[in-house]
Order: structure tokens, then sequence, then C-alpha cells
């Protein structure tokens, strides 16, 4: 059976452009060369509200906005999630941080068992979290520790059922020419090939 894979693609510019779109598009070729069944999300394109209080999160999936609800089926439809994101003040940035807020809410990601205890939804799914940033990758890695990346790996990705979590940071895209940039996509088609198989 083939793998179907969703591509949650966090750059926050609609306009597209940008290296995260380049890189997802590429993932999604060599995922699709491979076999795996492909779909998309771009947070940038939808319009929903961020989450203000614990009684909009407690709603659960009957609180999400219409607009989300094609997003929180492929979700639920993934066999592996691929979330792609610039490293925005050290962080991914705040629009795709709402967007995993509402997709991944109580009853979506998490179920809660007759005595409050959570348990996960998204157990059997694997990850692939994509960073692109400006410093060196390593330095994001071992001297700022990586806490963007951990965060999303330990308190919404792991606390889902979601494992194995691999990773692809992308450091200095800055300061590499053209070429460079291209060898990087292309050997991310590479990795989507891989994930896929």
């Amino acid at each position: 059976m083939a793998k179907r894979i969703l591509i949650i693609q966090g750059h926050p510019d609609p306009a597209g452009g940008h290296l995260c779109h380049a890189l997802a598009d590429a993932y999604a070729d060599g995922a699709t060369v491979a076999g795996a069944e492909v779909r998309k999300v771009e947070p940038a394109g939808l319009d929903f509200p961020i989450l203000r209080t614990q009684a909009d999160w407690e709603q659960g999936e009957a609180g999400a906005p219409e607009t989300l609800k094609p997003a929180i089926a492929d979700t639920r439809w993934a066999d592996h999630l691929l979330i792609i994101y610039p490293l925005w003040m050290g962080t991914m940035p705040a629009l795709l941080k709402a967007f995993m807020e509402q997709a991944f809410r109580p009853g979506v990601a998490l179920g809660y068992g007759d005595k409050g205890v959570p348990e996960p939804q998204f157990k059997g799914k694997s990850a692939r979290v994509a960073i692109t940033m400006g410093m060196p990758a390593l330095a994001y890695r071992w001297y700022f520790g990586a806490h963007s990346l951990k965060s999303l790996e330990k308190n919404i990705l792991k606390f889902s059922g979601v494992k194995p979590i691999r990773e692809s940071l992308f450091g200095l895209v800055d300061v590499g020419g053209k070429q460079d940039m291209q060898k990087r996509i292309e050997a991310f088609k590479e990795t989507g090939r891989k994930d896929a198989a």
C-alpha cells in the first residue's frame, strides 16, 4: 500500500517563492516518484482564528474552524507528516503555531480516557521536521539547544503518538548561492523518496 504523506508547509508568506516552498515541492516530487500519495496544506493560505481561551481549546474538533476541517482530515489521513518552516526569532512562525494548536486539538491528536488521562491518537504516524535558518545548523542544534525543534517534537508530535521523528536542518541559507541551494533542494527530493519507501 502506498504511503500517505501530508506536507505542512509552514512559511507564513502566501506569495510563495521561498526556500521552504521549494523544499516542500522537491520532497513531494521525490515521495511521489517513490509511489507515495502526497497532500499539502499551507496555513498561510488559510483564514482561521487563533485559540484564545482554554474553553476554545476544550471544544475539541467541534470547535475547529470550517476552514481547517480539510487540513484536520488530511492530518488524520496521513501515515507520515513533513512539517517545514523557517526559524523566526528562534522558533516557528506564529501562524504555524496557531495552525498546530487548531489542527492538533483534543479529539484530533489527543483523546482522553475514563480518568482524564491523555490518549495519543496519532500512533503509527511518523514525521520529519525541516527547518531553514540563517545561522549554522550546528549552532542552532548545539549552542542554542534546538529548542523550537525539541518543543515541537516533545510537546506536540510525541505527545500525540507520532514516532519516529526525523530532522532536516538547513543552515546558512542566506550565504550559499543558487547552485548551493539547488543542491540542497535536490538532496531533499531524495529525502522525500526515502521517506516514502
